[in-house]
């Protein structure tokens, strides 16, 4: 059975959530901001066709945005991930296997479907199945490998011509498309490297794939390699069906203004620890190692400067929020010092172990918590439910150092007060 992939692509995708339900601005360009409304992350079309840059501060552009009419949105991270999920949920109905490569594009695994349906037309039908029940436009590229399939979905969203269906199970479409393509439009060769492939004559994607897979493996990797090969039909990179546990989980932001008083920066590492914990039970695991740090803006150069982080093991491992706050408290009182302005916090959590899979220490005391997982279950539970919020004391009732978010659209879909009204 000869191997083939689907990757779906969302289309502009905050920006695209962000007008779904706002029709007045479907023309309109929109960007959506990053945090503190800093930076543009996300561009609609027409903001691309204007010529605005990925990732410039908002500042930079202001004569830009008042001369176009460009509205302005902060990241609504809610609304994000509830139109990702319905999205995938699409997708799953449609193929075998699925694997979410990020919150706008997934992999589907289309093996053994070619006898039964041309999957040029599979590919028109997911795009207007989603188009349909999601509001949510998206880019299909079909392949015999997962990197062919990266550049068929290029090829999509570059060529209006194809529909934003394009399939590349033909060899000598692959090579037609190969040779359009600049190296660097090829998934996971970055810009270090694309100089480097540069200086050795290899300009396009067809270059490389003609290029020898031993050479390339002996002067550059075997990532390389493999890329090489997949780019010549070779299925060397199977579906990741199962997400790859984390090794980490940090939860930091900057800071809306300036903190300089203890108890709000104390409330915000608290904060943060509490969101730490809830993504720590979401991977089903728990952690030994803790670590909390607190700095001032490097971009003040007449303020004092001060960066400080600490960590500590506990006895054993935890996902409670209760044992996680009590660290991160006491690391905070080490690494606290007054008289400066601080401009982010956080903390990361580390040493993960699975339930009732790690070696008890002979002379330490377990958690005697009662009933500690069925409590934080049900924190979970409440807190997802979007009927009522817990909170822990240590957060604080009314923060004052939340980040900066003046151009956040309502939670239209996770919020029943946030739910748009048709007159």
């Amino acid at each position: 059975m000869k191997p083939a992939f689907a990757l779906v692509d969302c289309n502009n995708f905050y920006a695209s959530c962000e007008k779904l339900f706002r029709p007045d601005l479907k023309h309109t360009p929109v960007v959506v901001l990053s945090n503190n409304d800093g930076c543009i992350v996300a561009r609609s079309k027409e903001v691309k066709a204007l010529g605005v840059k990925m990732g410039v501060p908002m500042f930079q552009v202001q004569e830009e945005i008042i001369k176009h009419g460009i509205v302005c949105f902060s990241s609504n991270y809610a609304l994000y991930a509830d139109l990702s999920n319905r999205v995938m949920a699409i997708l799953e109905e449609d193929a075998p296997r699925l694997e979410v490569y990020s919150i706008d594009e997934a992999f589907m695994d289309l093996s053994g479907l070619d006898p039964l349906m041309d999957l040029q037309t599979f590919g028109k039908q997911i795009k207007r199945k989603v188009d349909k029940w999601t509001g949510i436009t998206v880019g299909v590229g079909i392949a015999p490998t997962k990197t062919l399939a990266k550049l068929a979905n290029h090829a999509a969203k570059k060529y209006p011509a194809t529909g934003s269906v394009v399939n590349l199970m033909n060899p000598d479409r692959q090579k037609r498309l190969l040779a359009l393509l600049d190296v660097s439009d090829v998934w996971g060769v970055g810009r270090r490297m694309t100089s480097k492939l540069k200086e050795k004559g290899i300009n396009t994607a067809l270059d490389l794939a003609n290029a020898n897979p031993k050479a390339i493996r002996s002067e550059f990797s075997v990532v390389l390699e493999r890329t090489v090969r997949e780019l010549n039909g070779i299925s060397c990179l199977d579906l990741e069906c199962i997400r790859p546990t984390k090794q980490q989980i940090i939860c930091s932001r900057s800071f809306g203004h300036k903190v300089t008083d203890k108890q709000q920066l104390r409330e915000a590492i608290a904060k943060y620890m509490t969101r730490a914990a809830e993504k720590l039970r979401g991977e089903k695991r728990l952690c030994r190692v803790v670590n909390v740090f607190i700095r001032t803006s490097p971009f003040m150069p007449n303020e004092p400067r001060y960066a400080k982080s600490l960590s500590a093991e506990l006895p054993y491992p935890t996902a409670d929020t209760r044992d996680l706050l009590d660290v991160a408290d006491a690391l905070f009182h080490h690494i606290y010092r007054a008289g400066f302005r601080y401009a982010k916090g956080g903390v990361m959590l580390s040493d993960f172990y699975e339930h009732n899979a790690f070696q008890q220490d002979l002379f330490q005391a377990d958690n005697k918590k009662v009933n500690s997982k069925s409590l934080m279950k049900i924190v979970d539970r409440i807190n997802r439910s979007n009927h009522g919020k817990i909170f822990f004391a240590a957060e604080g009732v009314s923060p004052k150092w939340t980040m900066k978010r003046e151009h956040l659209s309502p939670a239209y879909t996770t919020k029943w007060a946030d739910l748009p009204k048709v007159y």
